[in-house]
């Protein structure tokens, strides 16, 4: 072997190192971001269920005090507020 083949075996061997050691560093750097917006998602979540157990509590609340209003139990029909989904309107009273 040459000395002109083994100095450019050492400066391929270095350029591929280089190489693969700047796509390493690249991915690390890929990763850290990728686990700071799941962070950051995660903490939203939070947010959103700490929030909807908020609503939760206000509907409750809200639900009791229609129930205790009514004059008989049948009467108390359990109907849910206007927007939650659980709001039913009906044509006239059933028997």
């Amino acid at each position: 072997m040459s000395n002109d083949e083994h100095t450019f075996f050492n400066k391929e061997r270095d350029r591929l190192t280089a190489e693969i050691t700047s796509g390493f560093e690249e991915l690390l750097s890929s990763s850290n971001t990728l686990n700071r917006k799941l962070e950051e998602v995660l903490g939203m979540t939070r947010e959103y269920e700490t929030i909807a157990a908020l609503w939760q509590s206000f509907h409750e609340l809200m639900r009791g005090q229609k129930d205790g209003d009514a004059t008989s139990g049948e009467e108390a029909v359990a109907q849910g507020l206007p927007g939650t989904g659980g709001h039913v309107v009906t044509g006239g009273q059933t028997q």
